[in-house]
């Protein structure tokens, strides 16, 4: 990269003749004098800001870069520098000259016009030997937001030698952008030697969606990048951009919480694939994984009304998720991807439809089984009995002959259900056995995980076995009274 003043090179009568036969030449094809020829613009096409795709002779100096300066005919003067942090440069004969955020054109003017202070007329030539890494600011919507250095690696590139950093690149340093990036308005700050500084509009959705490369600008030193937070979240669109590689892996674990309906309701460590196998470990990490990790919904679950509760540089974002869209039409926009930091609501459904239940109970995030205990005048052990995700009490009576009309000894119009909640606490209730009905939370609940069935004896039975109880181990006397209390006990 170098930058050379041939006006000593070229006399003045070649010149003038050079002039004179570009400008017939641009009347004869019909240009006027001083007018550029340009290709007519596609409708609906943006210019391109100046400077977007960096030439290499736009290349900005500054500490660290290691430049060399050569002087025709003066060997003596002819070396290589490198630029001091403060930006300048110390030339012999003239002392400290300063080319900070100048170009290779730029600092080579300076530099001539130094020197014609002792030379006459010299023809000066500035080359950039080794570029220094170049300091770049990311912030707003990035997984780790901060300043980093780039060194310019070796490799083909807008310049010879060196391969210039653009934006994707420094975003992959900063290990990729959020789900709720809006990436239609990445902004980049560029310092100025003078004045304000200037903004570049950059548009990565357009980079990803038509392949127009100008949006992946090349950045210099002490850029900042801004990511802004999307206004309405798109999933569809959050999904197509989390497979571009400037977006975080999907192996990456991310660190979430999920509250609500499901089975274990806690923080968890997700990562993508389906947790349910041990084989298949690809994918994103989604709401859908994040329940599979917490041993499913319940039969209580509402899925079409799921919130991701996400925390973004503006503050709180909710996003909704309809699990029942995903199933009933394949949206997987739906399974939202999860970042780091997110909390998943699983709400309390209203109304249970007993279609719909079979339907939960058959998908990949409802948990395999659930373990109920039926305890009391039963024929059967303590051992839990293990039932669908979606079973109703009516189905754990009559498992195992659990309550036949062999079984003389239960009580078969009543029993109590013994539940265990979310929050530590027990609730018991008494519920009328009606084995003609449907799912009905009078008569017929769903069961969740961990609930106990107690059957109690019936009336006669439970008056037989007191009687045994009395009349049985005590003599005749002693038999009478306690018959008495025992009548008096039943009837109260």
């Amino acid at each position: 990269m170098a930058n050379t003043d041939f006006s000593k090179q070229v006399n003045p009568p070649v010149l003038s003749l050079m002039l004179w036969t570009i400008a017939c030449a641009s009347i004869s094809l019909g240009f006027p004098l001083g007018a550029t020829a340009q290709l007519p613009l596609r409708p609906g096409a943006v210019t391109t800001p100046v400077g977007v795709r960096r030439s290499p002779q736009s290349y900005k100096l500054g500490g660290g870069d290691r430049i060399q300066v050569e002087i025709l005919e003066v060997p003596e003067l002819t070396r290589g520098y490198e630029v001091l942090s403060d930006g300048s440069v110390n030339l012999p004969l003239i002392g400290l000259i300063s080319i900070r955020g100048r170009t290779l054109a730029e600092a080579t003017t300076i530099i001539r016009n130094a020197y014609r202070r002792i030379l006459k007329d010299p023809i000066v030539t500035v080359s950039l030997v080794a570029a220094r890494p170049l300091n770049v600011g990311v912030i707003g919507e990035v997984t780790r937001p901060g300043n980093f250095t780039i060194a310019l690696t070796p490799g083909p590139g807008v310049a010879p030698s060196v391969q210039y950093p653009t934006v994707t690149q420094a975003l992959r340093l900063a290990e990729g952008v959020t789900g709720v990036a809006d990436i239609r308005n990445i902004r980049v700050r560029r310092p100025q030697p003078d004045g304000p500084d200037q903004v570049l509009n950059v548009n990565l959705w357009k980079f990803l969606q038509e392949g127009d490369i100008s949006q992946d600008i090349i950045l210099q030193d002490r850029d900042t990048i801004v990511i802004p937070t999307v206004a309405n979240f798109n999933q569809a669109e959050a999904r197509q951009f989390a497979i571009a590689n400037f977006s975080p892996p999907p192996e990456k674990p991310r660190s979430i919480s999920i509250v609500g309906q499901v089975t274990r309701p806690g923080a968890y460590v997700v990562i993508g694939g389906n947790t349910n196998s041990d084989l298949s470990r690809e994918g994103f990490p989604t709401v859908i994984r994040a329940i599979q990790l917490a041993g499913g919904i319940t039969s209580e679950a509402d899925i079409r009304q799921i919130q991701v509760r996400r925390v973004t540089r503006r503050g709180e974002q909710i996003i909704p998720v309809n699990l029942w869209q995903f199933l009933e039409s394949g949206d997987g926009a739906q399974d939202t991807i999860l970042q780091q930091g997110d909390t998943i609501i699983v709400p309390k459904a209203t109304i249970v439809n007993p279609a719909e239940a079979g339907v939960l109970a058959s998908t990949n995030f409802a948990p395999s089984g659930i373990n109920v205990y039926v305890v009391g005048e039963v024929r059967t052990s303590l051992d839990p009995l293990r039932l669908p995700p979606n079973a109703t009490l009516n189905q754990a009576l009559v498992s195992r002959g659990f309550f036949g009309y062999e079984n003389t000894r239960a009580r078969r119009n009543k029993i109590e259900l013994v539940r265990l909640n979310q929050d530590g606490t027990a609730t018991k209730r008494t519920i009328e056995v009606d084995l003609t009905q449907g799912i009905n939370e009078e008569v017929n609940p769903q069961l969740r995980n961990n609930d106990m069935i107690i059957v109690s004896r019936s009336g006669i039975v439970n008056f037989i076995d007191r009687m045994n109880a009395v009349v049985g181990p005590v003599g005749p006397a002693t038999g009478v009274l306690n018959f008495i209390n025992v009548l008096r006990s039943l009837f109260r």
